[in-house]
């Protein structure tokens, strides 16, 4: 062999066998404990137990996700428990709860052995226990998306999916008056909240659903007009005081109530909060709406990536809820029928969207292969495996 050859031999060996382990390493593989956090109290994971507020509702959907194999068209789960990729291990009603892989899971073997979900955990928690490694995934605020990539976690974020706007109940008489509603839409800061309060993790909204899914979203207004506001509260013989209910246990609605009374009172309008403890999914029966409220605050996550589905749902949902005919789209509904709709919506403004908020996630080093789940979709555990945790 000649000497050239041969030192090409020996270096090649080398690479390799420095290489081998890496490499090996970072092949999937099975076995390991995923660490959940999560901030949510969760008392039944039965699909037909209604939730005590929306927060627990969208939890309990992602669990029942992972143990339940069929999802029905409204979103709930159906079948038996352990029908999905996950079983349930062990049970702590609001507390804890442990899913165990399952073998018989018709779409393979989860990677993961176990996920184990820590509920009632601060924000502020997850994100330091995040950081100190003491958890492997867990739901960020996306206001604290920004501090938690300074903390040194890994964060994912989706695209803009959840809509927080303001809705006016009917029946009330601030809610009734077009001039109090056109007046307060124009008064409003998005640019504000967004760039604020959230930290830049969103966009103002104009229009019931965001760009990325649309394409029209753009053509509606997220401006503040404060003179033009102004000029309509005037026109109004008494001054317009408004009852704004927000979930009492979101800190975010919180926030963004305050930040509407600040613009509100610039264009002459009065508004006062009433905390209220938000339904799990039956915002037509809501606490605000039984304490005589005038408008409230809403989240809505979107079902599906597809505008004229989640179009739809929207319209089914809250249509009643601010008094609007939840006339159904058809079911090829064109760009155009679309932007009609929902333009015919806004421009009432008895629903007045404020910012798309998106999903933040926080992973550890350790996880492999997440996917940032789309609308509607759930967390995707059944495909993570945990980088040195081979058997």
């Amino acid at each position: 062999m000649k000497p050239r050859s041969f030192l090409f031999l020996v270096v090649t060996s080398i690479v390799f066998a420095a290489t081998a382990p890496l490499e090996s390493a970072r092949r999937p593989h099975y076995g390991g404990a995923l660490r959940v956090e999560i901030g949510a109290v969760v008392h039944s994971l039965d699909p037909a137990v209604a939730s005590s507020n929306s927060e627990e509702a969208a939890a309990k959907q992602q669990i029942d996700a992972l143990i339940y194999d069929h999802r029905n068209s409204d979103g709930t789960f159906a079948g038996t428990a352990g029908s999905g990729p996950f079983r349930i291990a062990e049970w702590e009603p609001a507390q804890r709860v442990v899913l165990a892989a399952n073998g018989d899971y018709r779409g393979g073997r989860p990677f993961l052995d176990s996920v184990e979900i820590q509920m009632g955990r601060a924000p502020h928690d997850r994100v330091l226990d995040l950081a100190l490694g003491k958890a492997d995934f867990a739901e960020i605020p996306p206001e604290q998306a920004r501090h938690a990539a300074e903390s040194g976690v890994r964060v994912s974020t989706s695209q803009p999916d959840e809509l927080l706007a303001l809705v006016f109940l009917p029946g009330r008489p601030m809610a009734e008056d077009v001039r109090v509603r056109q007046a307060l839409a124009r008064s409003l800061d998005r640019g504000a909240i967004v760039n604020f309060l959230l930290q830049k993790e969103g966009e103002p909204a104009g229009g019931l659903l965001p760009q990325w899914s649309s394409g029209t979203a753009f053509l509606f207004s997220t401006a503040a007009d404060a003179p033009g506001a102004k000029a309509l509260a005037s026109q109004i013989a008494h001054p317009p005081k408004i009852l704004l209910g927000y979930d009492s246990a979101d800190g975010l609605e919180q926030t963004v109530a305050e930040r509407i009374i600040v613009d509100a009172q610039e264009a002459g309008i009065g508004i006062t909060l009433a905390a209220q403890a938000a339904p799990g999914g039956a915002p037509g029966n809501s606490s605000a709406a039984a304490a005589s409220v005038d408008a409230m605050l809403i989240r809505w996550h979107m079902p599906s990536p597809n505008p004229r589905d989640a179009l739809a749902t929207f319209l089914k949902v809250y249509g009643p809820v601010a008094g609007l005919d939840p006339a159904p789209l058809p079911d090829a509904a064109s760009p155009e029928q679309r932007y009609v709709r929902e333009s015919a919506v806004v421009s009432g403004n008895r629903i007045i969207p404020l910012v798309w908020l998106p999903q933040v996630y926080g992973l550890s080093a350790r996880v492999r292969d997440w996917k940032t789940p789309a609308p509607g979709d759930g967390w995707p555990l059944a495909d993570v495996w945990l980088e040195g945790d081979a058997p």
